[in-house]
C-alpha cells in the first residue's frame, strides 16, 4: 500500500476537534493525579531519607490499605458514566438522585472496607515482613484508614463534577491541599517547628489531615455556583432510592473490582519482593513510585475517556462515541512514549531522589528498564477501560482484569522471581506481560461492542 500523506492529513484534521476536546477534560485531571502522585512520591523521597526501614514500612503499609481501598475507589467511580450520560439528556432530577444516592451508597461502601481495614491491622505480623518494618507501617495504617471515608466523599464529589464535564475544581482544590500535605509531611515525618521526628508515622498523620479536609474544601467550591448548587436543592427524600443504589453497586462493584485486581497483583508483589529483603523492597517501592507518577497522566487521560465516551453515548452519537475514544489512544501512545524514554534513559538518576542506599539504586535502576517497558500496555489497558466504563461495560473487563492480573500475572511473577531466580526483575517482567495482555482484550473488547452497532 502506497504511503498517502493528503489521507492521513485528511483523517488528523479529522481528529484535531477530537484531542482538543479530549486534552480540555483530561489536562485538569492530568494534573489532579499528578498532584496526588506528586504528594506520594515526596513522601516517599522523604521517609526515603529519614531511614530505609521507614521507606519498606511505608510501601508495605500502602501495599495493605491499597489492596482495599481501590474497591471502594473503583466503586465511586460508577456515578461518573451514569451522570454523565442523564446529564447530556438534561435530567436534572436523575442527576440529584444520582449524587443523593451516591451518598449512601459511598457511605456504605466505606464502611465496609474500613471495617475489613481494620480487621488488617493486628494481622500485619504475620504477614512474613520484618518486625522493624511492621512496628513503623503500624501508626501509619492507622492514619490511612482514619482518613479513608472522607477521602471517598471526596471521590464522590470529583467523579459527580466529572459527571458534568467539570474537571477544574478537583485540580484547584487538591492542588491547595496537596502543597498542605507536603507542607505536613516535612513538618512530622522530621520534626519541625517543636514537634518530635515521626518517620514513616508522621507521613500518615500529613495525610490523614489533607484527606478529612478534602471533601470539606471541594463541597464549598461547589456551593459557591448556583447551576452546581441546584443539584443538591433537588436532593429530598423521595429520590432516596434502592433501586438507584442497586444500580450503582451493580455498576460499581465490577468497577471496583477490576480496580481492585491491579492492585491485589500490585500489593502481593510488594509482599513476594519482601521475601527477599528489605533493600529489594525498597528498590520495588521506588520503581513503583516512579511508575505510578507516569500512571498518574494516563489515568488523567482514562478519566477524560470515560466522560467523553459518556456524553457522546448518552447523546446516542456512536461515530462521535468511537473518535473520542480512538483520539484518547492516539495521546496515550504519544505521552507514554516519553514517559519510557525519560524512565529508561534517566534510571541510573532517578532512585537517587529517593534514597542514598547503593543497593536500592542499584536494583532500582535495573526494576525502571521494565517500568519503562510496561508504558504502553499500562496506559493503552488504562484509556480501554476508561472506554469501557463510558458506556458502562463494566462486567467483561473484570473478568479480564482477574484472569489477567491474578491468575497469569502472579504465577509468572513468583516463577520468575524464585525458581528462575531473577529477584524483582522477575515480578516486573511478569507485569509487562499481564497488562499487555489486558491492553489487547479490553480494546478488542471496545471494537466488538461498537461492531453490533454499526
Amino acid at each position: 500500500m502506497r504511503f498517502r500523506p493528503d489521507v492521513y492529513l485528511s483523517r488528523l484534521r479529522e481528529y484535531r476537534p477530537y484531542y482538543r476536546r479530549n486534552l480540555a477534560v483530561a489536562f485538569p485531571v492530568m494534573l489532579t493525579q499528578l498532584g496526588a502522585a506528586l504528594v506520594g512520591l515526596i513522601d516517599t523521597i522523604m521517609v526515603g531519607h529519614y531511614a530505609t526501614t521507614d521507606l519498606a514500612a511505608v510501601s508495605f503499609a500502602n501495599g495493605v490499605f491499597f489492596t482495599f481501598m481501590v474497591f471502594a475507589m473503583g466503586a465511586v467511580m460508577a456515578v461518573t458514566p451514569l451522570v454523565g450520560h442523564a446529564y447530556v439528556q438534561k435530567n436534572d432530577e436523575r442527576v440529584a438522585s444520582l449524587l443523593l444516592n451516591g451518598l449512601w451508597f459511598t457511605l456504605l461502601i466505606g464502611g465496609a472496607v474500613c471495617a475489613v481495614l481494620a480487621w488488617c491491622v493486628p494481622m500485619m505480623d504475620d504477614m512474613g515482613q520484618d518486625p522493624a518494618v511492621v512496628e513503623a507501617a503500624r501508626p501509619y495504617l492507622v492514619m490511612r484508614i482514619i482518613g479513608m471515608i472522607p477521602f471517598l466523599l471526596f471521590c464522590l464529589e470529583k467523579q459527580f463534577m466529572e459527571g458534568l464535564g467539570n474537571t477544574v475544581v478537583a485540580m484547584i482544590v487538591t492542588t491547595g491541599i496537596n502543597i498542605l500535605n507536603i507542607l505536613l509531611n516535612w513538618v512530622f515525618i522530621f520534626g519541625h517547628w517543636g514537634c518530635e521526628p515521626m518517620g514513616a508515622a508522621g507521613a500518615g498523620l500529613a495525610t490523614m489531615i489533607a484527606w478529612i479536609l478534602l471533601p470539606i474544601v471541594f463541597l464549598a467550591a461547589i456551593l459557591c455556583r448556583q447551576s452546581w448548587r441546584r443539584y443538591f436543592s433537588l436532593c429530598s427524600r423521595k429520590l432516596t432510592s434502592r433501586a438507584t443504589i442497586s444500580e450503582l453497586l451493580r455498576t460499581g462493584a465490577p468497577i471496583g473490582m477490576q480496580t481492585t485486581m491491579e492492585t491485589v497483583l500490585f500489593t502481593l508483589s510488594f509482599i513476594m519482593v519482601g521475601w527477599i529483603s528489605k533493600e529489594a523492597l525498597a528498590a520495588h517501592q521506588v520503581t513503583n513510585q516512579v511508575a505510578d507518577f507516569a500512571f498518574m497522566l494516563s489515568l488523567g487521560i482514562s478519566s477524560a475517556t470515560t466522560i467523553r465516551v459518556s456524553h457522546q453515548y448518552g447523546l446516542g452519537d456512536i461515530r462521535a462515541t468511537r473518535m473520542a475514544a480512538n483520539a484518547s489512544v492516539h495521546l496515550i501512545l504519544m505521552m507514554n512514549t516519553i514517559g519510557a524514554v525519560l524512565m529508561i534513559g534517566l534510571r541510573h538518576y532517578l532512585p537517587y531522589l529517593f534514597t542514598e542506599d547503593e543497593a536500592v539504586v542499584s536494583l532500582a535502576s535495573q526494576l525502571l528498564i521494565f517500568a519503562g517497558m510496561l508504558q504502553y500496555a499500562d496506559g493503552l489497558q488504562c484509556v480501554g477501560a476508561g472506554m469501557l466504563r463510558g458506556v458502562t461495560d463494566v462486567r467483561v473487563p473484570m473478568w479480564i482484569t482477574v484472569i489477567t492480573y491474578v491468575i497469569i500475572a502472579l504465577p509468572l511473577g513468583y516463577v520468575l522471581m524464585f525458581p528462575a531466580g531473577l529477584g524483582a526483575v522477575g515480578m516486573w517482567m511478569s507485569f509487562v506481560v499481564a497488562l499487555t495482555i489486558a491492553a489487547i482484550a479490553f480494546h478488542l473488547r471496545f471494537r466488538w461492542l461498537f461492531r453490533k452497532k454499526s
